[in-house]
């Protein structure tokens, strides 16, 4: 299973709809619509074992209101 283009999400809401999150291309930031606005994790470097396999996590540090 190719796990090079996924990662697993840890903080931010707790009721984000998946924690394991395609990554296009793989980078150090992660941007996610959610209710009108962006959340935001950087990748830390640590992994965490998924059903899906090892994952790289990435950490929720901001969220971004989408301007009206």
């Amino acid at each position: 299973m190719d796990t090079s283009l996924k990662a697993f999400l840890e903080g931010g809401p707790a009721d984000l709809p998946e924690r394991v999150v395609g990554i296009t291309p793989p980078g150090v930031e992660l941007k996610l619509p959610f209710r009108g606005g962006f959340e935001h994790f950087k990748v830390t470097g640590r992994h965490h074992d998924t059903p899906e396999g090892r994952l790289p996590v990435f950490r929720w540090y901001e969220r971004t209101a989408v301007a009206e």
